[in-house]
């Protein structure tokens, strides 16, 4: 199969010049990456060549080692990176993680971090790359209510290895409460915007993946041969191939409309909450269209370990339900049109302010 540029890529808000030197990065790192196994493994030649880049820490600002980026351009990282199935933990280290330490005042010594939120006995269960952590931030409630933003070493904790449908580490992590409980307090707010860029991050991600998903099925539909003629030119599977295209388009116009929402306003503007749903949405529902139709195109070889599509589709498909199921978001968004009322659902429409923050948001 012929390798194709990842120039499918393209989150309008960002810098077109910092989105060109992802794709670069990116696709060679494609190209020349080790052979595919069952089973992902971060790769730390990659990330340390991001790290020595500056691109570890895109969006944290610069007083505290960050490189300063928008959000506009961290969206577009993790997009590219997703289209390149790189297995390096982006948005856990920086938009969440370095995010959480500046926001309670914590220093951040560059070191990897993930993070999770621990139940109240200090458990915390599906905590992407915890195994590859130096530490892990932490935000938790403890027993009187309050939210506290804990940066624990790794050598404190206890992890049970998983993996999760994608192959990738997602690991069961127990804390020492004392640990959670040392904590720096952060407001109600924090929490609600955690869940909000999560959401997003993980949109982006599929929506970067998604692109690079028809740029293969392109590419198959248009060399696979059936009956004398490349598959592309059969009407059945040009109608699988506008649908991909279709839904993918959708989500990346609902994914760059909440990024450049959030990266205007600083994530302050109250209607962020009903952008990012409606991308979560988009891009969760697109998601069954384009994996779907994608391996019915492919066929069978999408899914051995030797073919680019299925290191694509799988992670598409957990990074969905993270943060918020689509069902929970589609729940979301009606709630906030119900709240909006007859009056007030075109205002919610073109602003995305309405009511209050549902609860899945706040727990």
């Amino acid at each position: 199969m012929t390798d194709q540029p990842t120039g499918l890529v393209t989150p309008v808000f960002a810098d077109p010049d910092v989105v060109a030197l992802f794709n670069d990065i990116f696709d060679r790192y494609r190209k020349e990456r080790s052979p595919r196994q069952a089973d992902v493994e971060m790769d730390r030649d990659l990330w340390r060549q991001l790290d020595d880049l500056g691109l570890t820490r895109l969006s944290a600002p610069e007083a505290s080692g960050g490189s300063g980026a928008s959000w506009a351009e961290a969206a577009a990282l993790l997009s590219v990176a997703a289209a390149a199935a790189a297995p390096v933990p982006l948005a856990e280290h920086d938009v969440l993680g370095a995010w959480l330490l500046d926001t309670a005042g914590l220093p951040h010594d560059g070191a990897l971090r993930t993070v999770c939120r621990p139940d109240p006995g200090g458990a915390a269960t599906d905590v992407p790359w915890a195994r590859c952590a130096d530490a892990v931030v932490a935000l938790w409630r403890d027993d009187r209510d309050r939210w506290l933003v804990a940066d624990v070493p790794a050598a404190r904790l206890a992890v049970d290895g998983h993996r999760n449908l994608a192959g990738e580490p997602s690991d069961t992590v127990r804390f020492d409460r004392a640990d959670l409980a040392a904590g720096v307090e952060v407001p109600p707010s924090v929490v609600e915007q955690f869940h909000l860029r999560g959401a997003l991050a993980r949109t982006a991600q599929v929506a970067g993946a998604m692109e690079r998903v028809l740029e293969v099925v392109l590419t198959h539909a248009n060399e696979r041969l059936q009956f004398g003629r490349p598959i592309g030119r059969f009407q059945a599977v040009q109608h699988l191939v506008a649908d991909i295209a279709a839904e993918t388009a959708l989500a990346r116009a609902a994914t760059d409309a909440a990024v450049a929402r959030a990266a205007a306003s600083d994530w302050q503007d109250p209607g962020t909450l009903f952008a990012v749903g409606v991308a979560k949405s988009c891009a969760g529902h697109a998601s069954s269209v384009v994996v779907r139709g994608a391996h019915q195109v492919v066929g069978a070889i999408g899914t051995t370990l030797e073919h680019e599509l299925h290191t694509l589709t799988r992670p598409i498909l957990v990074r969905r339900g993270e943060f918020g199921s689509v069902h929970q978001w589609d729940e979301t968004i009606t709630r906030l049109a119900a709240s909006a009322g007859h009056d007030g659902l075109w205002t919610l429409i073109t602003t995305g302010r309405s009511g209050q923050v549902p609860e899945e948001v706040r727990a």
